[in-house]
């Protein structure tokens, strides 16, 4: 799953950690989350949102079903 959560986060000018003391969890779930190593529960996916003040759907992004539109 693609996620714009960097550029957010680079926009606020916070670093994971920050995000992450935001969120309650650590740095590395942060990084792992960015980078696409892990997907967020539903509530993480939530508090995400609510923190940046965009919907699910303006953060994250299903390249499977991109592609399978096209």
């Amino acid at each position: 799953m693609e996620n714009s959560i960097r550029v957010l986060r680079a926009e606020r000018g916070w670093s994971q950690a920050t995000l992450a003391d935001h969120l309650g969890v650590s740095r590395q779930s942060v990084n792992a989350i960015e980078t696409g190593k892990y997907d967020p529960s539903l509530p993480l996916a939530f508090a995400i949102a609510r923190i940046f003040e965009k919907s699910i759907e303006d953060i994250f992004s299903d390249q499977t079903l991109t592609k399978a539109a096209e």
